[in-house]
């Protein structure tokens, strides 16, 4: 039997705040908004969040413009909805998205949180590495922030695909399709450190094709990551929502703040859309004087 329309929501409720990292009150905002939008179905169509299309959601914008809705709110709502389609489309719940081709109202846009490397540096050193789990976690953290993953395909890697020499990952993102990702020395180092020194306590008797694996080799979480990162955020002094989004965020803003061209990041991040990269394109005046200087003729 096929799950419901609210059976299927509260999945994605669960993904934005295990996997998204997203704050108690966001999701109740976005509750809020989805809500809002089931409401207008029921009250306009025969219609439910799983069958809408996209001249339901151009009617719902509408609807809102006509109740003097600020664009700014109005972009939120459709943001919340494209957010809400692409899970239900990544989860193969939709083949595709009603919301995709809908513009947003011209307004201010949000830009993704992310750590500086400082907040980074102060992030790795929270974990206890006289203890296996702890040698684990910056390993996490290391991984996460080394090739921009999603946490799904972090708890997804396999051992078989580290690559230690020259140094690169393969996983397998949305959609499973599969990329390569470099990694740089210092999350080589950690992962040498990690299966070394911890993954064979953690494992005990057990066996895992899991690269980062819990005790008795049980496979990590996407909650279990989630909170650990909370408390190695609280322990490090970040006042920041940080999550394994953010470290994702991160990576994207630090490569392009050091001159890394968009395509390549957009390759490494597994994005299908250059357009997805672009919100990244946020790099400091500091960051752009620094590339100009590196690169343009006349310096």
């Amino acid at each position: 039997m096929a799950n419901s329309w609210e059976d299927e929501l509260e999945k994605f409720y669960e993904y934005i705040l295990i996997e998204k990292g997203l704050s108690s009150e966001t999701i109740s905002a976005y509750s809020s908004d989805i809500m809002q939008f089931a409401d207008f179905l029921e009250k306009n169509s025969d219609k439910n969040i799983l069958s809408a299309d996209q001249q339901d959601i151009s009617g719902y914008l509408l609807f809102l413009a006509q109740k003097d809705i600020r664009p700014s709110s109005r972009a939120r709502h459709l943001v919340t909805l494209r957010g809400l389609y692409n899970f239900f489309v990544s989860e193969e719940i939709l083949k595709s998205s009603p919301a995709s081709k809908t513009d947003l109202p011209k307004c201010g846009l949000k830009l993704p949180e992310y750590l500086s490397p400082e907040e980074v540096e102060s992030l790795l050193k929270a974990p206890d590495m006289t203890k296996p789990t702890g040698i684990r976690d910056n390993a996490v953290i290391e991984l996460l922030y080394a090739a921009g993953l999603r946490i799904s395909e972090l708890t997804g890697l396999k051992k078989e695909n580290v690559f230690f020499n020259p140094g690169y990952i393969k996983v397998f993102g949305k959609g499973s399709k599969e990329r390569a990702i470099p990694v740089g020395s210092f999350a080589i180092d950690a992962l040498n450190n990690y299966l070394e020194f911890a993954r064979g306590r953690l494992l005990k008797t057990k066996s895992s094709p899991n690269m980062f694996v819990g005790q008795g080799g049980k496979p990590l979480t996407r909650q279990g990551i989630w909170k650990q990162l909370k408390i190695y955020a609280k322990k490090a002094g970040i006042k920041k929502n940080v999550s394994p989004h953010i470290l994702r965020h991160s990576f994207a803003t630090h490569l392009l703040e050091g001159g890394a061209d968009l395509r390549s990041v957009q390759i490494m991040l597994g994005h299908a859309d250059l357009a997805t990269t672009q919100i990244y394109t946020h790099v400091s005046k500091s960051g752009l004087k620094k590339i100009h200087d590196k690169f343009h003729p006349r310096n």
